[in-house]
């Protein structure tokens, strides 16, 4: 059988075969009580010419990580892996902007970009391979 090659694959590819098995390796983040994929959390901008209006296109997160049901923690961008691993960091920041969440993720399968929106780590955004998982101390702090 060939081998896979990561940039063939859709965004979508990328999410099931290395995003989320490397989020719930070790069980680190529990598949169904800590990880929501695809979530949309606007309707889209409402577009008005003259007497017609239309909505825009919604804004689609691709992982929304809680601590627990109601306390949102993070934001995961995931991009195809002709992107850099933090192509979707811009995304994914202005989605954790507007969710009000602290931390946010960009990834391409390959890695992980962790940006704290505190500022409590040091670096406020570093690199982590995979397929090593992103975690939270009880701190709510990136290891």
């Amino acid at each position: 059988m060939p081998e896979l090659n990561k940039k063939d694959l859709s965004e979508r590819d990328i999410c099931t075969k290395f995003i989320t098995p490397a989020l719930t390796a070790g069980n680190k983040w529990d598949l169904m009580n800590q990880i929501r994929e695809e979530v949309y959390f606007t309707k889209g901008r409402v577009i008005v010419r003259g007497q017609l209006s239309t909505r825009g296109e919604p804004k689609r997160a691709d992982y929304v990580l809680s601590y627990k049901p109601g306390i949102r923690l993070a934001v995961v961008e995931a991009k195809v892996n002709n992107h850099p691993v933090g192509g979707g960091m811009q995304q994914a920041l202005e989605y954790a902007e507007t969710l009000d969440v602290p931390y946010v993720f960009s990834s391409n399968g390959d890695a992980f970009i962790f940006h704290d929106r505190t500022g409590q780590s040091q670096p406020v955004e570093q690199e982590v391979t995979l397929p090593k998982p992103p975690t939270f101390s009880d701190r709510d702090t990136f290891l």
